[in-house]
């Protein structure tokens, strides 16, 4: 009599959507323009699989993107502090702790041809800045001869010219939490030794505090 073997259970579609993402994020952080292929593979599925969740490469990405921005978001929203510069110190810090993993995502998501998808989502990240910006230029401890909308924006590129410098080449996880602030820090108007003796005098932005 033949035995036969049971056929393992077919994974559902919530399953294979959650498989086909985190794929995604770990087959686009190693080359940005993989195909649909590579990333089924990663995933284990076919090709087909990804067409019965994704129409096309671009629907993967938009979900992927959005996915990015509402963590970064909502892991940036809550971060405050009574010292406008520490505040800002802590957004850059946190932005980095959140994506270190996922640093060419996070460029794709603020910088790529998929950005207006999450400008809504990282709305209430801007507003932080923005807000923490006019407080350090009022009380003076910002520099005040660039518009305030303008260094934010300039301060936003500060941190993710970091990230996409680790995606090229890859920093210790360390030394990119204390480059992100540093970069942030020269931008909105310290100077480099200012800038290192700032994060050094205050405990909260060392490491430790942040992971």
């Amino acid at each position: 009599m033949t035995t036969l073997t049971p056929r393992a259970p077919r994974r559902d579609a919530t399953e294979n959507r959650a498989a086909l993402i985190a794929a995604a994020k770990v087959v686009l952080n190693k080359n940005p323009d993989a195909s649909l292929e590579s990333i089924a593979a990663e995933a284990k599925l076919s090709r087909r699989a990804v067409y019965g969740h994704f129409a096309s490469r671009d629907d993967l990405m938009r979900e992927l993107v959005a996915i990015g921005a509402g963590r970064v978001a909502t892991a940036l929203e809550s971060i405050t502090h009574e010292n406008p510069v520490v505040r800002i110190a802590l957004i850059a810090s946190g932005l980095w702790h959140e994506v270190e993993n996922i640093r060419v995502m996070a460029v794709f998501t603020v910088r790529g041809p998929l950005k207006h998808h999450t400008d809504e989502a990282l709305r209430p990240l801007r507003q932080g800045v923005l807000g923490a910006i006019h407080a350090g230029q009022t009380e003076g401890s910002i520099r005040p001869d660039i518009d305030a909308e303008r260094l934010a924006r300039l301060m936003e590129d500060a941190m993710f010219a970091v990230l996409e410098e680790s995606t090229s080449y890859p920093i210790p996880i360390e030394a990119g939490h204390r480059l992100i602030m540093l970069n942030v820090l020269a931008t909105i108007g310290l100077g480099w030794r200012d800038a290192a003796s700032f994060v050094d005098a205050h405990p909260e932005l060392a490491w430790k505090a942040a992971s």
